[in-house]
């Protein structure tokens, strides 16, 4: 069973995290070209005339963007943050209601397996192909930045691990969501639409005191990028978070898929 879900997500792991290297190679190829001498301190003196509510959302107010690992700790990391958060919904929404779209799910009984092995099958599938993604993006922009310029090693990895906790919290969040419904169709837009209003919500908290409250409406602030930056550790509180709301949404998938009724 477990076999079986790792190849029918392969495709749409290998596409998704293509594009994602693909973008990231493109950047750091470019970027140095780009961003050297004169143009640097001039991005610098731009940036400054920015709000500093914008400069904050994109962490441009402690991180320059004047080189490629600069960029990567400010918007670069947005990116990696919408793109891995996406592909975590559309996987959590589609890795257990695909069975009832393609009208495979008749097989799927006929097998001597309970409704909670075909459950945990799916999630741990998921789960292994989120966790690559962010190790093979990790790796890729270690190398690329090893290559262009110095960096900070350290930083750079406690970077790559943070995408892991909004994304799995995503991931078992529309997958708790798809056990509502039976068609595929229904559950992309709303996995998609709960990305991108996490995101909203969670610049949202940066811009004013009175609206900080947001943050924890937000799955994105399990990422604490600005702290990880300013403090060079992750805050062990956001992953005994993410650990508890992802066992949480878990439960309680278990329990709906058990009793939904499978067409």
């Amino acid at each position: 069973m477990f076999k079986r879900e790792m190849k029918i997500n392969l495709k749409g792991f290998l596409i998704w995290t293509a594009i994602l290297v693909g973008m990231f190679f493109l950047i750091l190829v470019i970027y140095p070209n780009v961003i050297a001498g004169e143009s640097a301190e001039m991005m610098d003196e731009m940036l400054k005339m920015f709000p500093e509510d914008l400069l904050k959302a994109f962490n441009m107010d402690i991180s320059s963007i004047n080189t490629a690992f600069g960029w990567l700790k400010s918007e670069g990391f947005v990116m990696i943050l919408l793109i891995i958060g996406c592909y975590a919904g559309v996987l959590g929404s589609n890795i257990l209601l695909k069975e009832e779209s393609d009208k495979t799910i008749e097989y799927l009984n006929s097998l001597p397996v309970s409704r909670t092995k075909i459950v945990i099958s799916k999630v741990f599938a998921g789960l292994i192909y989120i966790v690559l993604m962010v190790v093979l993006l990790g790796i890729f922009n270690f190398i690329g930045l090893s290559i262009t310029e110095e960096f900070d090693e350290k930083l750079l990895l406690l970077l790559s691990i943070t995408p892991l906790l909004p994304a799995v919290v995503i991931y078992f969040m529309c997958m708790f969501l798809s056990t509502f419904t039976h068609k595929t169709k229904k559950t992309l837009g709303i996995s998609l639409g709960i990305v991108m209003l996490s995101y909203v919500l969670q610049v949202l908290s940066t811009m004013g005191e009175k609206l900080e409250f947001l943050k924890y409406t937000s799955a994105f602030t399990l990422a604490d990028i600005r702290n990880v930056m300013t403090d060079v550790c992750i805050n062990p509180v956001m992953i005994v978070v993410t650990v508890t709301i992802s066992l949480i949404l878990f439960i309680v998938t278990l329990f709906r898929y058990d009793r939904k009724e499978l067409v």
